[in-house]
């Protein structure tokens, strides 16, 4: 039996350039990244050397806080290059690949005929433990933790984001196998929540404890959904797990190997042909998107919460879309009339577009500069937790560990905050005030 849960305070956000439901194989890139970006909190000490030989899920670096958490390479080769910043901070791994991957084996196991412990060491030891993240704090989970609970969020409301029953379509086995493993790792329940009326085998997974969840965006988003379901108090953890991470855990169970494949949106009005492609964490972005579109901003992630790459650059580690949307580098005179440019999307309406029920297409303009942080009501009307998002932002840039504890900075990530700074009229970055808050907290609580 399912629970219900509607979203009533948030936004959906109709953009063009949706992917198409086709799959297509992308070519194999000739160099992998791994970016310890990826991983926030994570300080990276590695294990390999450029000119070193390394076999898909080989270790390449591990966290220096955690030693038994390890990151791994997605593909065999060559390490190519470890390239690195100011006072040498370690920012990605260029691996060269092979033609075809040569794998560690960890052999094939039943999760079933696993303990709890055994599960944790071989999702360690095989690189999947990166793929458990944990709230608070929106981090890699420390494998020394107990979770009361795991969430899995089978859907995304994002706009423009990959439709995981599409891309998932044919892992019935693996996200079982995935499940089964996660439920060894807590004492508490596995949380799955689907979008409501949707038909897919996510709704006959066994071990789960089932969600159907409707309304508008930011209804896919994990923390939302913990919210309503099992909210996080002080010194409680939460493990989250994305719908794709599931199945490479459960492929690691059914063939031995560490799986960094990946199924992915292609999406944008900047995108010729729209549609979905079978590719590989790491993979270059030109390789996927083949001619860079001009004058094109590059996003591995959605438009709300993904990540500016340029033309050289990877796909994230987490990411199953990449988008291409025009740069807003122009200026729209007397762009606050209410008659022009009424194809532009505006949550406060102030153009006539809200009223066509059309499609808009996105650029990167802000339509204006930050200015001061005023009363305006907005964040509230898009933010469904139960929580202050003002207050919360102030108590962050203040630095005010009990008002930010107070206000419920345990239960919230940088995502829950991204239609804040979608409709915000103060054009303040809520994400980034967020993470710093977490920084925060992660010193002086832990």
């Amino acid at each position: 039996m399912s629970n219900d849960i509607r979203i009533k305070k948030g936004l959906n956000i109709k953009l063009k350039g949706e992917a198409e439901r086709l799959l297509s194989e992308a070519p194999r890139s000739k160099v992998f990244s791994i970016n310890p970006s990826n991983f926030h909190a994570v300080t990276p000490k590695m294990v390999v050397k450029q000119g070193d030989v390394v076999k898909a899920g080989e270790p390449i670096f591990f966290s220096k806080n955690v030693p038994s958490v390890k990151f791994v390479a997605p593909v065999s080769g060559k390490i190519k290059e470890i390239r690195r910043g100011a006072k040498r901070v370690i920012l990605d791994v260029l691996i060269e690949a092979d033609a075809a991957d040569t794998f560690v084996e960890h052999g094939v196991k039943s999760p079933s005929s696993l303990s709890g412990d055994e599960v944790k060491q071989l999702l360690l030891d095989s690189g999947c433990w990166p793929f458990i993240k944990q709230r608070p704090y929106d981090v890699v989970a420390n494998p020394a933790d107990s979770p009361k609970a795991i969430f899995i969020s089978a859907f995304d409301s994002a706009p423009l984001a990959a439709d995981v029953t599409f891309a998932l379509k044919d892992k019935e086995a693996a996200f079982q196998a995935g499940v089964d493993a996660l439920a060894k790792l807590t004492t508490g329940k596995v949380h799955l929540s689907v979008e409501s009326g949707a038909s897919s085998y996510f709704n006959k997974i066994n071990g789960v404890t089932l969600h159907n969840v409707s309304g508008v965006h930011p209804a896919g988003n994990v923390g939302v959904q913990i919210h309503h379901i099992d909210p996080i108090n002080a010194g409680e953890r939460v493990w989250v797990v994305g719908p794709q991470d599931v199945v490479a855990i459960g492929n690691l169970f059914l063939t031995g190997k560490f799986d960094a494949s990946r199924v992915i949106a292609v999406a944008g009005t900047s995108v010729e042909a729209p549609k979905y492609y079978a590719t590989t964490i790491g993979s270059a972005v030109a390789d996927i998107l083949g001619t860079i579109p001009e004058g094109a901003r590059i996003i591995s992630g959605n438009v709300l919460t993904g990540d500016n790459v340029t033309a050289d650059g990877f796909l994230g580690f987490y990411d199953s879309e990449i988008t291409a949307i025009p740069e807003g580098n122009n200026y729209r005179l007397f762009g606050w009339m209410p008659f022009k440019d009424n194809y532009i999307h505006s949550y406060a309406k102030t153009s006539f577009a809200w009223m066509s029920g059309k499609k808009f297409e996105a650029t990167t303009n802000m339509n204006g500069e930050e200015r001061a942080l005023v009363v305006t009501g907005e964040m509230e009307k898009v933010m469904p937790m139960d929580v202050y998002p003002m207050q919360l932002l102030k108590a962050c840039l203040a630095g005010d560990l009990e008002k930010m504890e107070n206000l419920g900075i345990y239960e919230v990530a940088p995502e829950d905050f991204a239609l804040v700074d979608y409709v915000c009229t103060s054009k303040i970055e809520a994400q980034a005030i967020i993470r710093e808050g977490l920084d925060v907290m992660i010193k002086e609580v832990g």
